[in-house]
């Protein structure tokens, strides 16, 4: 795969605006990689000069080049295609989501045996947990509870309790 070497860089924004998004420290770190790797290009460097200055190889430069002439500053920024999609469908999540409100103390465990057997899907606690932070459960630990409580404790309480 032969690429032709007389590729330029694309004049989106000045040399000057350049170098400040470069002072600027920009916050991810491989937009400002690529951000040094156009500053080279911009200074004359062939991107084969560019790539190994930077420690890349010449077919990411290329990339580069090219994601910069396509789409300027947005281009440098990382694609990520969101990973592999879930096991359980919207449609299921929000029938987890009515099962689990109908009682208030779940567990892990609970849960995860519950999509097992309702929903045939198999997780680990931790994607458990992960799934019911994004239905927006949240995890937490029950107070521990007196078993020898009346049921009307509250109504006995008020009942003795005086003001002073």
């Amino acid at each position: 795969m032969s690429r032709s070497p007389s590729l330029k860089a694309e004049k989106w924004i000045t040399r000057e605006d350049l170098k400040k998004r470069i002072r600027k420290k920009e916050k991810n770190l491989k937009v400002l990689n690529r951000l040094h790797f156009i500053n080279y290009l911009y200074n004359g460097c062939s991107i084969p000069e560019a790539s190994e200055k930077l420690g890349i190889t010449k077919q990411t430069g290329y990339i580069w080049l090219e994601r910069w002439n396509k789409d300027g500053y947005e281009g440098l920024k990382p694609r990520f295609a969101g990973g592999r999609p879930s096991k359980l469908t919207d449609q299921k999540k929000s029938q987890l989501k009515e099962i689990l409100n109908e009682r208030d103390d779940w567990t892990t465990k609970e849960v995860k045996n519950l999509i097992q057997d309702k929903f045939s899907v198999e997780y680990s606690l931790k994607q458990v947990g992960i799934i019911l932070r994004n239905l927006g459960l949240k995890l937490g630990k029950p107070y521990p509870q007196d078993y020898r409580r009346p049921a009307d404790a509250e109504e006995q309480f008020k009942k003795t309790w005086t003001w002073l």
